[in-house]
C-alpha cells in the first residue's frame, strides 16, 4: 500500500472556520451552561464566543464503538450542541473492554441508545441525532451535508474510503483515527487545505491482508488515546483555533509510549481531490476494496467444504471422528478449544504439510471460520481432498454444541 509522505517542514497554520447557526437558542448560554463551561470561558483561546461556536456546531460521529465512545463523551462534555451518531450494531460483552460509552447494563441494546444515555448523562444540553443505519453510497451525501464536520470512528476500509470521498465532494473536514493492537493513527483530511485519505492510501490493501480488531485484538486503552485526540481536533476546528492536523499524520505506539509525526502532502494526481479529479460521485466501495469478489465461488464451495458444529459433534459421537486442526494462535487455544483438536497455527501450516495424512478426513477451524478457510485452500492446493471447514468456528461451536467453551 503506497503513500505520499513528504518531509516538507511547513505546517498548516490555521483552521477552517464554521458558519454559526442563526437559531437564537444556540446563540446564548444559560446561567447553568456558563457555570458548566466556566473553565472554557476563562481561556482566551475559547471565551464566551468560542463556547457559542461549540454550542452551534453540528458534528457527525460515524461509529459509536471504541473510537466513537471517547469522542462523543468529550464532545458532549465540551458543549458541542448537536452530535449526530451513525451505528447499527448492538452492545456486546466483548465491547466493554474498550468501548467506554457502553455499560454492562446496556449489553444487548442498540449502541445508539447506549451512547445517547452516556452523552445525556454527561451533558443533558446536547442534542443527539441518531442514525441507525449502515452508511452507504446511497445515503452518505445526504447524511453528511447536514453537519459541519465528520469524525471517522470506523474500522473497515470500504467505509473509510466512502466517508473520505463524501467529505471531499461536500467540502467537509474529516477527523480520521484508526487503531490496531497497540498502535494508532490520527490526522485531519480536508481537501480544501490539504490531502485526503486517498492521497495517503491510493489503493486499499488486498482483502484479508490486514486483520480486523476482532482477529488481531486491540489494547483496551488505545482507542481512548486516539479517540480523545480526535475530539481535540474537532474542537480546534470548530473554534478555528490552534494548529490542526491537516497535512500531518500522528503515529502512536502504546507499548513504547511514543508519538511520531509525518508530514503529508496533497497528491496532485489524486482521483478525487487532485487537479484532474476523475471521481465525481460515490462509487461501490466494497467492490473497490475487493470485498465480495468471488462470493459465487465461495457459496459453491460452502455446500461441499463446510461442516456445521452439530454435524461435527455427530461425527465425533459416532466413533469415527475426523482429525480436527485448530489454526488459531496458542494464546487463543488456551482460552478454549475443542477436545481432541490439534493446534497448528495458520502461519506454519505450509511447513507442517508432511505431518498430515491425506487419507484422513480433516476438519479445520479457527475463531469464526476465516483463517481456517485460508488453511483449507493451502491444503487443497497441496493435494488434500478430504477437507472441511467448521462453519462459524469455535464461536459457533460454543453457541451450538458446548457453551462451556468461552467466547472471546
Amino acid at each position: 500500500m503506497s503513500s505520499v509522505i513528504s518531509i516538507d517542514q511547513t505546517g498548516h497554520g490555521g483552521a477552517p472556520s464554521f458558519h454559526l447557526s442563526t437559531d437564537p437558542e444556540l446563540q446564548t448560554l444559560s446561567s447553568d451552561e456558563i457555570l458548566r463551561y466556566s473553565r472554557h470561558l476563562i481561556m482566551p483561546e475559547v471565551t464566551l464566543e468560542g463556547q457559542k461556536k461549540l454550542k452551534a456546531a453540528r458534528v457527525l460521529c460515524i461509529g459509536t464503538g471504541a473510537l466513537g465512545s471517547p469522542i462523543v463523551m468529550y464532545l458532549a462534555a465540551a458543549g458541542v450542541g448537536t452530535i449526530g451518531l451513525v451505528d447499527f450494531d448492538v452492545v456486546d460483552f466483548s465491547n466493554l473492554q474498550r468501548q467506554i460509552a457502553h455499560r454492562t447494563e446496556t449489553v444487548g441494546l442498540p449502541k445508539l441508545d447506549s451512547a445517547e444515555m452516556a452523552i445525556k448523562g454527561i451533558n443533558p444540553n446536547v442534542r443527539v441525532e441518531k442514525h441507525e443505519l449502515m452508511i452507504t453510497s446511497d445515503n452518505a451525501l445526504a447524511l453528511i451535508k447536514e453537519y459541519d464536520l465528520v469524525i471517522d470512528g470506523t474500522d473497515n476500509f470500504p467505509t473509510r474510503y466512502l466517508v473520505n470521498d463524501a467529505c471531499v465532494l461536500l467540502g467537509k473536514p474529516n477527523v480520521y483515527g484508526s487503531i490496531f493492537r497497540f498502535e494508532g493513527q490520527l490526522t485531519v483530511f480536508y481537501a480544501k487545505d490539504g490531502p485526503c485519505y486517498r492521497c495517503l492510501y491510493p489503493e486499499p490493501p488486498p482483502p484479508g491482508l490486514v486483520p480486523s480488531c476482532a482477529e488481531g485484538g486491540v489494547f483496551g486503552v488505545l482507542p481512548g488515546v486516539i479517540g480523545c485526540l480526535q475530539a481535540v481536533e474537532a474542537i480546534k476546528l470548530i473554534l478555528a483555533s490552534g494548529k490542526p492536523m491537516i497535512g500531518r499524520l500522528l503515529l502512536f505506539n502504546a507499548m513504547a509510549l511514543s508519538f511520531k509525526e509525518l508530514k503529508l502532502r496533497k497528491n496532485p494526481d489524486c482521483p478525487i481531490c487532485g487537479e484532474h479529479a476523475t471521481i465525481t460521485e460515490l462509487i461501490d466501495y466494497n467492490e473497490f476494496c475487493g470485498i465480495g469478489r468471488g462470493n459465487e465461488e465461495t457459496a459453491n464451495l460452502a455446500e461441499t467444504e463446510e461442516i456445521t458444529p452439530v454435524e461435527l459433534k455427530e461425527l465425533i459421537d459416532g466413533g469415527n471422528p475426523p482429525v480436527i486442526i485448530d489454526v488459531r494462535e496458542p494464546y487463543e487455544y488456551a482460552i478454549g478449544n475443542i477436545p481432541g483438536s490439534k493446534l497448528v497455527p495458520l502461519g506454519i501450516i505450509p511447513e507442517k504439510l508432511s505431518e498430515f495424512d491425506s487419507a484422513n478426513e480433516i476438519v479445520l477451524h479457527c475463531k469464526s471460520g476465516k483463517r481456517s478457510s485460508e488453511a483449507l485452500q493451502i491444503l487443497k492446493q497441496a493435494g488434500f481432498k478430504k477437507l472441511k471447514n467448521l462453519k462459524g468456528g469455535i464461536l459457533a461451536w460454543s453457541d451450538q454444541v458446548d457453551p462451556s467453551v468461552p467466547k472471546y
